[in-house]
């Protein structure tokens, strides 16, 4: 029965999804398929998989104890967090704290997460500003 409901709240939530994607404004350097197709693809992916969960559920699902539940809504308010520091700290120092907390908690040594951390921001910034050339959040530092 939970994988049902599971699969009712996954499809309410692509519905969402999909609604929302409608409210995003054409851009005017739009292109063939324009800015909601991301949007509407994840959305259909979703609903589908909902709709798997609702049709062929798991007779006998293991649902995780409540301390992995904790950690999985540790994970999602620090990807909360990561959303709302991004404009103000900017994208290196916003993805460093994020990315070096969710590979702690992926099993990474403390040491080791904050040097995957910094060298995930910095990487990432690297390709996409400097290389490709697209806008990243500026930070306090002007990166």
């Amino acid at each position: 029965m939970s994988d049902r409901i599971f699969g009712g709240i996954g499809l309410m939530l692509a519905a969402l999804y999909a609604w929302a994607a409608t409210t995003i404004p054409d851009s005017f350097m739009s292109d063939a398929v324009g800015p909601r197709a991301f949007p509407y693809g994840i959305a259909a992916v979703m609903a589908l998989s909902s709709v798997w969960f609702l049709f062929k559920p798991d007779p006998a699902p293991d649902w995780p104890r409540m301390g992995r539940l904790a950690e999985i809504a540790a994970a999602a308010l620090v990807m909360i967090a990561y959303a709302q520091l991004l404009p103000e700290a900017g994208f290196v120092i916003a993805t460093a704290f994020a990315a070096a907390y969710l590979t702690w908690r992926l099993g990474s040594s403390p040491l080791q997460s904050v040097i995957i951390g910094v060298g995930t921001s910095v990487g990432i910034y690297v390709i996409f500003h400097l290389v490709l050339g697209l806008s990243l959040a500026r930070g306090p530092f002007g990166f």
